[in-house]
């Protein structure tokens, strides 16, 4: 995190500490010397949510109020990375089996480029509204444009930072997104899991888990970079119920992120089953995903590999569910899944070929939703 973002931090934020036994060495997040008044959610358990806020005390009327306008599950607003020195990131390519070296005298940067002015476009056009942060060109850090990784927001104004297995990503937390999103945007509370990377524990954000947010469910595949420890902080933290699997590539190997096999949307779910390789967990996942009223959508192997599961539903101006993903990922599809999309939500397939084959992420890779509510909002509901 940056220096002027911690120290700032202090006197906006109220830190939040542990309700469960911290790691050996890991340090207690400080409370705010004058901590803002946070959700009472937070103090005490409360049973799963069911869609929207039921009516309750809170500590901060204000701020439920806004909440209580704010969809669940989906957003009409998105962080995006604009790209300076995107490239091949060597730091992550070890267990992530989708990317792909570019050729020779390829101008990677200047594709990446056009591809991301393209998506942006897309989403405005369909009436989502786009934040875009120009990347600074010094640290390099290759995977700046997938922010969805490092941070997480939430409608009760609080906001998560996750540790990193790459070393470079970690970088991506010093580049000034911090700051601006403190400035724009009421950030209640601050839950900073970043030094559980002294301890090699990682959990990759929503990248890592994929969270039914009006269920309050968090799917998560394990792997080296998703760890069952850090998972059950953010868990316990956050109240949500975990669903947990192990998923498997077609040779075997974990996936690396839980977003790439499987994505929640408000009545959709999209999974590539066929990759939980224990039935016990395939059967448990696709029935918490009934159970939870989704209709699911199962994907095979060349689906998967193909970013299928790398969806994200967000919604217009309108209100409107919008499903967007990568053209692959919707070529990749048969003619009956498309029309089951088409029956719930509008698909916008975007070309990102180049950054999905370099980067080995793809259209929800990109995407960092905001939830948090805005600072003028605030303003305007205190006149």
């Amino acid at each position: 995190m940056t220096h002027r973002f911690r120290e700032q931090a202090r006197s906006h934020i109220g830190f939040v500490g542990f309700r469960i036994p911290v790691f050996s060495g890991f340090p207690t997040l400080a409370e705010s010397a004058a901590p803002s008044k946070i959700f009472s959610r937070f103090h005490h358990p409360q049973p799963p949510y069911q869609p929207g806020f039921p009516a309750s005390e809170t500590d901060n009327e204000p701020l439920s109020t806004l909440i209580e306008s704010v969809p669940m599950q989906t957003t009409n607003t998105v962080l995006m990375i604009r790209p300076t020195r995107f490239s091949f990131n060597q730091d992550t390519a070890a267990n992530n089996r989708f990317q792909r070296p570019a050729a020779v005298a390829e101008d990677v940067q200047l594709k990446a480029l056009q591809e991301f002015d393209g998506y942006v476009a897309a989403l405005r056009g369909h009436g989502v509204e786009v934040l875009v942060h120009n990347d600074a060109e010094a640290p390099h850090t290759p995977d700046s444009i997938f922010p969805n990784n490092w941070w997480s927001s939430h409608p009760d104004g609080t906001l998560v930072l996750y540790p990193m297995q790459g070393h470079n990503r970690r970088l991506e937390r010093d580049k000034g997104v911090l700051d601006w999103l403190r400035d724009e945007y009421r950030v209640e509370q601050l839950l900073d899991l970043s030094s559980l990377e002294q301890q090699e524990v990682f959990l990759e954000g929503t990248g890592s888990m994929v969270l039914d947010r009006q269920q309050r469910i968090c799917y998560a595949g394990y792997s080296t970079r998703t760890h069952a420890k850090a998972l059950d902080q953010v868990v316990s933290h956050l109240g949500y119920e975990l669903c947990a699997f192990n998923a498997m590539d077609r040779q075997g190997v974990a996936i690396y992120h839980t977003n790439v096999m499987m994505s929640v949307g408000t009545r959709l779910a999209i999974a590539c089953l066929a990759s939980v390789t224990n039935p016990g967990e395939r059967l448990a996942l696709r029935k918490r995903l009934e159970d939870s009223g989704k209709q699911v959508i199962a994907l095979d192997w060349a689906q998967l590999e193909s970013f299928a599961g790398n969806m994200l539903e967000v919604h217009n101006a309108a209100g409107e569910p919008v499903l967007v993903m990568s053209r692959t990922a919707w070529q990749s599809l048969d003619s009956a899944q498309q029309r089951l999309i088409e029956t719930h939500t509008t698909p916008l397939p975007v070309n990102i070929d180049t950054i999905e084959r370099i980067g080995g992420g793809s259209a929800r890779c990109m995407l960092a939703e905001v939830f948090l509510p805005k600072q003028r909002a605030l303003k305007e509901h205190q006149r």
